[in-house]
Formats: structure tokens, C-alpha cells, sequence
């Protein structure tokens, strides 16, 4: 069995990888599984370079693989021996942008790829890339000094344009049909080692220290909300606001279930907890070497099922004393397809519709993605506000009025519904869609005079042009 190691974003040694793969291949054989040292490759890839981007990568990731695992005995039929790959943090993402690009759902059976396991991967981003690149290149939770580059860090940075576009191609895909086998592995212990007072993301409840549960989960909900004509008269903080009703627009999207397993006391680096680094001894009895190589041994759909539902009841174990935590990421959009940067968005509760009916302490964070400013995330105590009844969303977008502007909004949610849509553990895309209104005054024709008098070569007066500087709207809308 060929494995292919993939480390994180600006690692600069091989030394990351702990004796992960020596443990591996020393402790196979008791999984039945055919593991050779000679067989592992240590992955090594530039991501601390301002220049080199997530295409460069990959790119870079596919030649490297045609050139040292090439199928067959010509190198130069150019194919890929089968393998399997373990990643660490943002090689997750490195792993299978490179699936999509090369191969994607409509070519997933000529795929070489069988397994691919990743550990703490940073599906769905980390909270810590909207720190800014200097002091996210000082957290030793992530790095060892080395300043990240710029392109990487973008694509990391929660409710990236690339996550979502990666997570929708994932929509189409059909893994364990094409003998395809993805698995998540992740922690939600924080080592005390890295912990800055100073930034509470390397100690925020549901994640690793750099990377949520949430974040890292492949299993997602995908949902598109539309403005619709129908209005109502509800109470927004002291005054009484108009709002249109949105509508769902067909049914959330969801992909084939990916295997998802919280393994005890990880954290996302480091000797100690770090869910690939602590291994450091080819006897380690970590219990992540073992769910690493039990995901090895899946080679069928009924084997898949078997350990998808074995890592479920870890995960559930791993948590049974914690809260389990969601991100909601919401994309605004009006129906011109124009970003929506100016806006509020707030969530309802109880059967008032009112944001302080939500219990305390369900809100945890809130980001705006600096790149798609229309881009905000919410990171929510999922076991809170389950209890509380998340009713509702109302987005309030600006300008209110003038010559272009936008009525508020609201969606309301059926309790089975939001039951269905929001997963602990889970991310939830939610893409909104507003009209954009726009006065009739923006553009007015004015007559130019008797077309007969024009004829006969008549020179209008001044007093017949209009100065329209100070042209107020007339309260009529386009179409």
C-alpha cells in the first residue's frame, strides 16, 4: 500500500509528521494491512511564499505524484499508481482541491485516490487566518515562527469564496460508488502550551486550538433563500420595521455522509496532544494511529458504513460531557448578483420572532470574511440554541432608501426545519438573495420640444433644459 503524507500550511520540515509513518508501518500487520516503510512518502510543499497559491499547489502535487508513483512500469504514460493519503490541517484542502481539479465527480472512477484520511483538516477554514498574516505567522499552535504566505492564508480564512466553491463541486460526488474513501479525524482538546490570553481562538470551545469541529467536518447543509413579495409588519428593537418575506428556494443540498470521528484529548499540534505530532514512538498507542489504520482497512460500501458509524459513536462518546458548536455561513447577495457589503443580520428566537428569546450564551463568534465582506460567519453553541428554538433570520441591508436601496427581510423557520438544517458538528452555507430597487428617477427622459418647431430649425430658450442636481427620488420603483 502506497501512502502519501501531506503536511499543513507553512510547515517547513519533515519532522511534522512526528513517527507517524514508521508507527504505521511497524504496527499494520496487526490490521492486516500491507504497510512498508519504503512504501511512505513525506509530503513537502511551499505555502509560506506570498506568490504561491492554492492552484500552484496542486499543480505541483500532481507532478510530484506522476513522477514518483507513476502507474505501471513507463514513467511516461503519465498515470498514478492507486494510493492513500494522510493529511494534517490545510493539506486536507490541498488533497482535494487537487481531486476536483484533476478528476472531480464526473471523473471520480479514474481517480487513483482510495483513501483519504485527514487530520484536523481546515475544510470549511480557520477562525485564526482573520488575525492578519504577522500575528497568525507568531501562533506556535499553527507554526514555528515561519511568517505564512498571503494566498494561502485567504483561501483559509473563514467563508472563503474557495471553501464554498470547493464544498459545492463536493455536492456531486458519489465517493464510495467510485471506490473513494474520505474520513475526518479531528480533536477539540486545547493544549495549554500554545494558549494566548491575548487571542481566545486558541482556546475556543469546539475546536482544536486552530480548527473547529465544525470547520473540519465535510458534512454540510447548503440552503438558497429569495425575497418574495409577500410582507409583513414586525417589531425591530423599539420601532415597527416592514419586512419581506424570503422563501427556500428548492431543498437544502447535502453530500453523501463522510465518516467524521472527535478523537480524545487532540489538539491540533504539538508533542503532547497534537493529533499527528504526538505520536513519537513506533509503539505509540494513540488512539489515532489505530482509527487511522482502521480507516485503511476500508476497501467496500459495507465496510465504509461500518466505520463511519464506529467513528460516530466515538465522536459521541468524545463529547458526551461538551457542547457541540456549528458555523452558520451566510452569503448576501441582490438579484442582480452584486455583493451586498452593508447589512445586519440578526437571529430570531421563540415563537415572537425576537432576538432576545435565544438563550444566553448560544452566540459565540462572528466574522466577516475580509476578501467577500458579504461573506459573515457565525460560530453558535448548536446544544443552546437548539433548546432556545432558532425561529428566524432577518437581514436588514443598506441602503434603506434613495435611489437604490433595499427593503429588510426575513426568513422563518418551521421548527422540523431547523431541526433538519442545522447539525451540530456541522457548517451550514446559507445564500441570500435580495431585490435591489431602484427609483424611477435614476433615469428620466425629458421632451425636447414640438417635434414641428424642430423641424422648422426653431433654437429652444434656456428655460426648457432642466437642472436635475438635485433630483429627489419620486418614490416609484422600476421593474
Amino acid at each position: 500500500m502506497i501512502v502519501i503524507f501531506v503536511h499543513g500550511w507553512s510547515v517547513t520540515d519533515t519532522n511534522t509528521y512526528g513517527l507517524l509513518p514508521e508507527a504505521m508501518a511497524k504496527q499494520s500487520t496487526l490490521y492486516g494491512l500491507d504497510i512498508e516503510i519504503k512504501h511512505l512518502w513525506l509530503g513537502r510543499y511551499i505555502s509560506f511564499n506570498d506568490t504561491v497559491n492554492m492552484g500552484d499547489i496542486v499543480r505541483a502535487f500532481d507532478s510530484a505524484l506522476r513522477d514518483v508513483i507513476p502507474e505501471g512500469s513507463d514513467p511516461e504514460a503519465g498515470g498514478i499508481a492507486e494510493f492513500s493519503c494522510i493529511t494534517h490541517s490545510t493539506g486536507g484542502p490541498v488533497v482535494r482541491e487537487w481531486l476536483d481539479r484533476y478528476y472531480g465527480s464526473a471523473n471520480l472512477s479514474q481517480s487513483p485516490l482510495r483513501h483519504l484520511i485527514m487530520l484536523a483538516p481546515a475544510n470549511h477554514g480557520s477562525p485564526l487566518a482573520a488575525l492578519g498574516k504577522q500575528r497568525v505567522g507568531r501562533i506556535k499552535a499553527w507554526f514555528d515562527g515561519v511568517e505564512p504566505g498571503q494566498l494561502i492564508l485567504n483561501w483559509l480564512s473563514l467563508g472563503s469564496q474557495q471553501q464554498i466553491d470547493l464544498s459545492t463541486s463536493y455536492l456531486d460526488y458519489k465517493p464510495v460508488a467510485n471506490h473513494f474513501y474520505p474520513f475526518v479525524l479531528t480533536g477539540q482538546s486545547i493544549d495549554k502550551k500554545f494558549y494566548d490570553f491575548v487571542n481566545s481562538y486558541l482556546a475556543e470551545p469546539g475546536s482544536d486550538g486552530v480548527v473547529r469541529v465544525s470547520g473540519a467536518n465535510m458534512n454540510f447543509t447548503k440552503v438558497k433563500l429569495v425575497e418574495s413579495d409577500t410582507t409583513d409588519t414586525v417589531v425591530h428593537g423599539t420601532e415597527e420595521l416592514e419586512v419581506n418575506l424570503l422563501k427556500l428556494v428548492d431543498s437544502a443540498q447535502r453530500p453523501e455522509p463522510v465518516a467524521l470521528g472527535v478523537i480524545p484529548n487532540a489538539s491540533h499540534s504539538g508533542k503532547d496532544k497534537g493529533i499527528m505530532r504526538s505520536i513519537i514512538s513506533d509503539k505509540s498507542k494513540k488512539p489515532q494511529l489505530a482509527e487511522i489504520l482502521k480507516c485503511l482497512q476500508v476497501d467496500s460500501a459495507a465496510k465504509y458504513k461500518a466505520r463511519k458509524q464506529a467513528l460516530a459513536a466515538l465522536t459521541q462518546q468524545t463529547q458526551k460531557s461538551t457542547k457541540r458548536y456549528s458555523n452558520l455561513v451566510f452569503v448576501l447577495t441582490d438579484d442582480q448578483s452584486e455583493p451586498i457589503t452593508d447589512y445586519d443580520i440578526v437571529l430570531l428566537g421563540g415563537q415572537e420572532r425576537d432576538p432576545n428569546k435565544l438563550t444566553k450564551g448560544f452566540f459565540v463568534d462572528r466574522q466577516k470574511n475580509a476578501a467577500s465582506p458579504n461573506h459573515l460567519i457565525y460560530y453558535i453553541n448548536y446544544d443552546v440554541i437548539i433548546k432556545s428554538q432558532l425561529t428566524g433570520i432577518r437581514i436588514i441591508a443598506r441602503p434603506t432608501q434613495g435611489f437604490s436601496f433595499y427593503h429588510a427581510v426575513e426568513y422563518r423557520f418551521e421548527q422540523e426545519e431547523i431541526n433538519t438544517l442545522l447539525q451540530p458538528n456541522e457548517t451550514l452555507y446559507v445564500s441570500i438573495e435580495i431585490q435591489r430597487r431602484v427609483d424611477q428617477a435614476v433615469f428620466l427622459l425629458d421632451e425636447a420640444g414640438d417635434p414641428k418647431l424642430r423641424k422648422e430649425g426653431v433654437i429652444f430658450k434656456h428655460e426648457t433644459r432642466h437642472d436635475f442636481k438635485n433630483q429627489k427620488v419620486i418614490n416609484k420603483q422600476v421593474d
